[in-house]
């Protein structure tokens, strides 16, 4: 066999173990799968709360502004809040939050305002933050954005498998679809872009009322949300939304009976941190800080 079809060979059966890891990594796969542990890991922070969600669903504003304080303390070792959100924003940035406005499950205004709160606590004037889901690429505001705060819900997705944080950043280009291929794979580019790149200071992953399954584009339906009580936090959107994963496909099998892997799969999730390098879905390299009500945790 020459050299060339040697390498050619190798190279192909170490393809094809990754994108087989990379499947099963979102199938509730033990963390074990990855092998031994790095010793440098990414920390991501899951608070939940049973008293966040009124009789109608809706969150109440202080419980939520308490989860988001005790997230972002934790994940940055002050024990201020405002303190810790000094080390994320300073007065001269302008902050653009990127949001998320799907009617039936949005980030929640209740969401966007305790983070401008604390943007605002930070120092920042309130003429230099925005608040915006739709059309970013022309808003004058984010086009001047030195700092982004990213938060939105986590939901079932008919071209991605889910909706979540690396998703969130399709609305800074004019052609969405354009990112639709191969189930949205390459979703991750989006963070390369020159509104984006080397901005984002917060990643917070909606976990309060989620959808864990789906038929179709835009498909909602009631049955398929249930009442979590969480918020997921850190700085890398990966890691976050492979914890999210887990915990969708973990719903799922309770719901099903069965395993029911998200369709399509949601692999641009994998492939942020395997072909872009955007951060890290191995749950070996994710320290995960689990706060507050722990019934059906999922993770």
């Amino acid at each position: 066999m020459s050299d060339k079809k040697a390498i050619t060979r190798r190279q192909f059966i170490k393809d094809t173990s990754a994108a087989a890891i990379g499947s099963t990594l979102f199938l509730g796969a033990p963390a074990n799968m990855f092998g031994s542990s790095s010793s440098t890991k990414t920390t991501v922070v899951l608070v939940r709360n049973k008293d966040v969600l009124d009789a109608n669903g809706s969150p109440r504003y202080p419980v939520l502004l308490e989860m988001l304080d005790t997230a972002v303390t934790t994940l940055t070792g002050k024990k201020d809040p405002v303190e810790a959100w000094k080390t994320l924003v300073t007065p001269s940035d302008i902050v653009g939050i990127k949001t998320n406005v799907w009617n039936p499950i949005s980030t929640t205004s209740q969401v966007e305002q305790a983070l401008k709160k604390r943007v605002m606590d930070a120092g920042v004037s309130e003429t230099n933050i925005g608040i915006q889901d739709r059309g970013i690429w022309k808003d004058s505001l984010f086009k001047k954005a030195t700092a982004l705060i990213n938060a939105r819900p986590m939901r079932s997705h008919h071209w991605s498998g889910v909706g979540s944080l690396i998703k969130n950043y399709i609305t800074f280009v004019s052609t969405p679809w354009a990112y639709h291929g191969d189930s949205c794979a390459d979703l991750a580019k989006l963070w390369k872009l020159p509104l984006v790149k080397g901005k984002t200071r917060l990643n917070l992953l909606v976990m309060l009322t989620p959808q864990f399954h789906g038929v179709g584009p835009h498909s909602f339906s009631p049955k398929y949300v249930w009442k979590y009580h969480g918020l997921i936090v850190g700085f890398d959107p990966v890691a976050i939304d492979s914890i999210g994963v887990r915990i969708i496909q973990a719903k799922r099998k309770e719901y099903f009976g069965e395993e029911r892997p998200l369709s399509p799969p949601p692999k641009h999730i994998f492939l942020a941190d395997t072909r872009h390098h955007l951060g890290t879905a191995d749950p070996n390299k994710i320290n995960l800080i689990k706060i507050g009500y722990d019934k059906e945790i999922f993770v």
